[in-house]
């Protein structure tokens, strides 16, 4: 078979065209609008689809408590979707997320490194590959896939997570990103809208302090947002000089 024929059958199997189809669906929420947990929830779905996984994970780095969290999975064992946080550097996914490089298990059930050996039993789990998801450098969580009979994961799949957990993380932080823009721009609505409704108590005779807390103080008797607060006494001074 000449070099030519074997590039065209790899590319006309199933197997291949699933790994490109997921590739581009992960890639397409890169620049996409989707909330982060929607972006999270579709990682697993495509990963274990693409993987013939019987369960996906995806755990992400919790920085403030140096723990590994799982934030979506496709299984619906209540035991597996329970887990306890994991510390970084302890267990399988742990000691991944640390030194930044996958690692895999033929068996989990009896891998004393694995921490959650009797969950792995009742849900007949058997081989793991997990793979670190790395942005700049730097580790922001880690792609889990389970069968559930051993299974040698080969260099190709191998390296098809590895581009679904690099798409991923991209897209993760993407996601965080615009997050954290949306709750920047958020306060800084909230603060110019609040300046504006402190400028209209100060023109009625309230320092600019006494302004502040009243607007504070009304908003934590009737539960509402300071921002909302300050809408109500914009509103009202709008409609009186109307009048």
């Amino acid at each position: 078979m000449t070099r030519k024929s074997v590039a065209k059958s790899t590319r006309s199997h199933p197997a291949y065209e699933k790994q490109i189809e997921a590739l581009s669906k992960i890639s397409q929420t890169i620049t996409s609008n989707l909330y982060l947990e929607d972006v999270l929830r579709l990682i697993v779905m495509v990963t274990a689809e693409v993987m013939n996984s019987k369960i996906c994970s995806l755990m992400l780095v919790d920085e403030e408590k140096g723990e590994l969290v799982v934030r979506a999975t496709q299984s619906v064992s209540e035991a597996y979707n329970k887990k306890t946080n994991m510390k970084i550097g302890t267990g399988i996914a742990g000691k991944v997320a640390k030194e930044g490089k996958p690692i895999q298990v033929p068996d989990v059930r009896k891998d004393p490194n694995y921490l959650n050996r009797e969950i792995a039993k009742s849900e007949k789990l058997c081989s793991l590959l997990s793979m670190p998801m790395i942005v700049k450098g730097k580790v922001i969580g880690v792609l889990n896939v389970y069968t559930s009979t051993p299974h040698s994961f080969t260099r190709n799949e191998i390296n098809v997570l590895t581009s679904v957990a690099n798409q991923a993380a991209v897209a993760i932080e993407n996601a965080q990103l615009m997050v954290k823009s949306k709750i920047i721009q958020e306060e800084l609505e909230t603060r110019k809208t609040v300046e504006r409704a402190k400028g209209i108590l100060m023109r009625r005779g309230l320092a600019e302090e006494d302004a502040f807390r009243k607007i504070q103080k009304q908003a934590m008797s009737l539960r509402k947002t300071m921002k909302q607060i300050a809408e109500a006494i914009i509103l009202t001074n709008e409609l009186e000089r109307g009048k």
